[in-house]
């Protein structure tokens, strides 16, 4: 590796590390604390690669890339940033940075950057782009899209990539993963923010209702929520509309198509719940949404932002004791960032003091099927229908209370209800609890089969090719092992 790397930091062991490395690949490195003394290096002519970091003492680093690039268009800028955002992902991309990296970052991966960096610099010719302009209510969605996770950063990316491309978008997710809230942001974050927002879900899918979302729609972003719950009529009626829309005579100004499914929407297309012809007019890029369970890093600060949110709101300030912290971590989150949304909100109305105890926390697992057993019981366990019965209940009773499971769900449910107030929960309530059932349900028996998928099919009562099926549109990976007693 060669060339002269100018990296901007204020964090001196950040800046030790990378200069030490940097050097041993044969590298020059001036390094500094400050963007000013940055831009000066800059103007002078020196380095061959830039590293920055986002926020800094005396700026933003993204904000210096249009002025850099204006002074030297052949430079490249890899941008670091402990700011794990989907906002910071998208400036840096819209900033025609080389490449952005989250903190805390993998050096190797760091290194080969920077190499590929200094071998193919940026043509002279590349545009100077316009900064992108983002408004405090846009960076704060209903749902916080923030993570450090591998597969949240290149969700990131690929968002950034094609946000403003007039390509339609299926983003594909479990249930409370945040897709409406990126489906939104593919509108609030884009170049057709000043244009109409509409949402058409199944039970509002008459023609009228389909023509009338297209209009307020006019020159913005029209999200379908789960295609695949639409009748046939109705998923004929979203084909001629985006027929007309890209032939019509107003096709300059037709909204983009943003829809939002579940985690395979290919399986809908083979089980017949969506038409392949509206599949494929859909999915001009296809963006996948990883569950919470599979991003557990990121559970404490989505955890610290939503009640930071609560407390913005006008709750009491909370923050969360390393015990409940321990516990929460553990938690297997089957509902997603929902779930953990809804259990913030309600620590941060509920909690007795600032600091929210272990007990607390247990009783709001308690309630949302989870934290009965010590944290490393709980992240073992696999993703399970919640636990309403008592600790000695039968599966199908609690002994000495009355209460059946049917009673314990429809006490569930009544507090789903009555967490979302005088409004109604989201369109599509039947498929969804259905959904969120079969899967712990399936996961349950699998792992008190051991794996056999022939013996946990007769457990189920269903036939084997029927339970395959259903492991494959559900996701559900099986590991054969023998069962411990």
């Amino acid at each position: 590796m060669d060339g002269t790397v100018l990296i901007a930091d204020d964090d001196r062991t950040i800046r030790t590390v990378l200069t030490q490395a940097l050097t041993r690949a044969g590298c020059r490195v001036h390094a500094t604390g400050s963007l000013a003394q940055l831009a000066k290096w800059v103007d002078e002519g020196r380095g061959d690669l830039v590293i920055t970091d986002v926020m800094m003492p005396d700026g933003n680093g993204i904000d210096r890339i249009p002025a850099m690039r204006e002074a030297r268009p052949d430079l490249p800028v890899i941008v670091i940033s402990a700011q794990n955002t989907i906002v910071t992902a998208i400036r840096a991309t819209e900033a025609e940075a080389f490449e952005y990296l989250p903190k805390p970052f993998d050096l190797p991966d760091l290194m080969t950057k920077a190499n590929q960096a200094l071998s193919r610099r940026p043509r002279k010719s590349d545009p100077v782009p316009e900064p992108l302009q983002i408004s405090r209510e846009a960076a704060d969605p209903a749902m916080p899209l923030i993570g450090h996770a591998p597969a949240m950063q290149a969700l990131f990316r690929m968002v950034a990539r094609v946000l403003n491309a007039d390509l339609a978008v299926i983003i594909a997710g479990e249930a409370g993963v945040g897709k409406t809230t990126i489906a939104r942001s593919f509108h609030e974050l884009s170049d057709r923010r000043d244009g109409g927002l509409a949402f058409l879900t199944s039970a509002d899918a008459g023609e009228d209702a389909v023509s009338r979302a297209a209009e307020k729609a006019r020159g913005g972003t029209i999200v379908i929520e789960n295609p695949a719950g639409f009748d046939t009529a109705a998923q004929a009626r979203l084909i001629g509309l985006i027929e007309a829309m890209e032939t019509g005579p107003d096709r300059a100004n037709a909204p983009r198509i943003v829809a939002t499914t579940g985690p395979d929407p290919q399986a809908d297309v083979s089980s017949g719940r969506l038409r392949s012809d509206l599949y494929y007019r859909l999915a001009g890029v296809t963006i996948s949404v990883p569950p919470l369970r599979s991003r557990v890093d990121d559970i404490l600060p989505l955890a610290a932002h939503l009640l930071a949110r609560a407390q913005a709101y006008g709750l009491p300030e909370r923050n969360l004791s390393d015990d409940a912290a321990a516990l929460l971590r553990a938690h297997p989150f089957p509902g997603n960032v929902r779930e953990l949304e809804n259990m913030m909100r309600r620590l941060a109305l509920t909690a007795s003091g600032p600091v929210i105890s272990i007990d607390e926390m247990r009783e709001a697992l308690a309630q949302h099927g989870g934290g009965r057993g010590a944290p490393a019981q709980q992240a073992a366990a696999p993703a399970a229908m919640p636990d309403y019965s008592e600790p000695a209940a039968t599966p199908m009773a609690s002994h000495g209370t009355g209460a059946n499971l049917s009673d314990s769900v429809e006490q569930h449910l009544q507090r789903y209800f009555d967490l979302h107030g005088d409004s109604l929960p989201p369109p599509g309530l039947y498929d969804r609890i259905l959904r969120e059932v079969e899967r712990p349900l399936l996961q349950v028996a699998l792992d008190a089969t051991g794996g056999n998928q022939l013996r946990c099919a007769d457990l189920l009562g269903i036939n084997r090719n029927t339970l395959r099926k259903k492991l494959t549109e559900l996701n559900i990976e099986v590991t054969r092992r023998r069962k411990l007693m």
